[in-house]
C-alpha cells in the first residue's frame, strides 16, 4: 500500500482502527470507502473564500450531516415495525427519491455512500445503508438482510421481521417475495440462514466484492481493483486468496517486485496444504520478476 500520500495513509489507518472497534460504524466505514474514489466533485463541495482550503473535500462530514437531516426528518413518536418501515418509505422512498434501476449497476458511484446520497440512486446495498443509517439514528430497530444477489432492510422481531425494499423505494416484501428474490438469485430455496442480520463488516465487505467485480469488467480500472483489494485485506476477517489478487494487480500495474513478492509469500502460506498450486504462484512470481529484465 506503498504510494499514499499523506491524507490517504491516514483514511485507510481509520479505517483499520473503525474495522477492529468494538462496535464498527457503519455509515463511516461506508464514507471512507467512498474517499478512496476522490473529492467529490465542484458542485457538492462547501463554498470557502477564495485562497482557503475545502474542508470537507470528500463528503465525509457532508454525508453524516445529511444522514442526521434525513432522520430529523422522520415523525416523532413510537411505531411498530411495520410503522417504521412505512414512514422510511414514505420519507426516503416518495418524498427524497431514493431508489435504483438496472443502470444503477453500471455505475461506480453506485458503490459510494457519498454519491448515493447525492445522486438518491444506488445499489440495493448501499441504499440499504441509506435506510439502516438513518433509521438507527431515529432510534428504529432496524438491520440489513443480505439476501443472495439482493440486499433488503428488516425492522423488529428478528424471527418474523417486516422486509422493505430500498432498491425498490421502500417496498414492502412479504416472505413469499423474499424466496422468489433468492429463487431468482440463486434457483435454491431460501434458508432461514439468509434472514440473520448482516453486521456492519459484512456489509462492508460485500461493497468491496461489488467494487472489484465492476473494476474486473474494466481492465483499464485496475486504479479501482487495487483500491477495493486494499480495503478488504484491511478488515479483520477476509478471504485469504485476496492477497494473491492484490498481487495480481500490483503486477499487472508495473510493481514487478512487491508483485511477485507478494506471491511468494501467498505460496508460503499454501504450501503445506495446496502446494502443487503453490509451485504454480512461484513460477508466476518469477515469470514477474522476469518482466524487469
Amino acid at each position: 500500500m506503498s504510494g499514499l500520500d499523506s491524507g490517504a495513509a491516514e483514511r485507510r489507518r481509520q479505517f483499520a482502527e473503525e474495522a477492529r472497534s468494538e462496535r464498527p460504524d457503519l455509515a463511516l466505514l461506508c464514507l471512507l470507502l467512498g474517499a478512496e474514489a476522490g473529492p467529490v466533485g465542484p458542485a457538492e463541495v462547501v463554498p470557502v473564500t477564495p485562497g482557503e482550503p475545502v474542508p470537507d473535500p470528500y463528503g465525509i462530514d457532508a454525508a453524516q450531516i445529511e444522514l442526521d437531516r434525513l432522520a430529523g426528518l422522520l415523525p416523532y413518536g413510537s411505531r411498530s415495525p411495520a410503522g417504521w418501515a412505512s414512514a422510511l418509505a414514505e420519507l426516503l422512498g416518495e418524498r427524497c427519491g431514493f431508489g435504483g434501476s438496472s443502470a444503477d449497476y453500471q455505475r461506480l458511484d453506485s458503490s459510494l455512500l457519498q454519491q448515493v446520497l447525492r445522486r438518491r440512486r444506488g445499489l440495493p446495498i448501499l441504499l440499504s445503508v441509506v435506510w439502516i443509517e438513518v433509521a438507527r439514528r431515529a432510534g428504529a430497530p432496524v438491520y440489513g438482510v443480505a439476501l443472495p444477489g439482493h440486499f433488503v432492510v428488516g425492522f423488529g422481531d428478528r424471527e418474523h421481521p417486516v422486509l422493505a425494499d430500498p432498491f425498490a423505494g421502500g417496498a414492502p416484501l412479504t416472505g413469499q417475495d423474499a424466496e422468489l428474490l433468492v429463487t431468482g438469485a440463486t434457483g435454491a430455496a431460501l434458508e432461514p440462514s439468509m434472514m440473520v442480520p448482516a453486521r456492519p463488516l459484512e456489509i462492508v465487505l460485500r461493497i468491496l466484492n461489488n467494487i472489484r467485480a465492476w473494476a474486473a469488467a474494466r481492465p483499464e480500472r485496475t486504479d479501482v481493483a487495487l483500491w477495493a483489494v486494499e480495503l478488504s485485506l484491511l478488515l479483520p476477517s477476509h478471504p485469504a486468496r485476496l492477497r494473491y489478487e492484490h498481487a495480481q494487480l500490483l503486477v499487472q500495474r508495473g510493481e514487478f517486485l512487491r508483485g511477485a513478492a507478494e506471491m511468494e509469500e501467498y505460496a508460503e502460506i499454501l504450501a503445506e496444504i495446496e502446494p502443487t498450486t503453490a509451485e504454480n504462484i512461484r513460477r508466476k512470481a518469477h515469470a514477474a520478476r522476469a518482466l524487469l529484465n
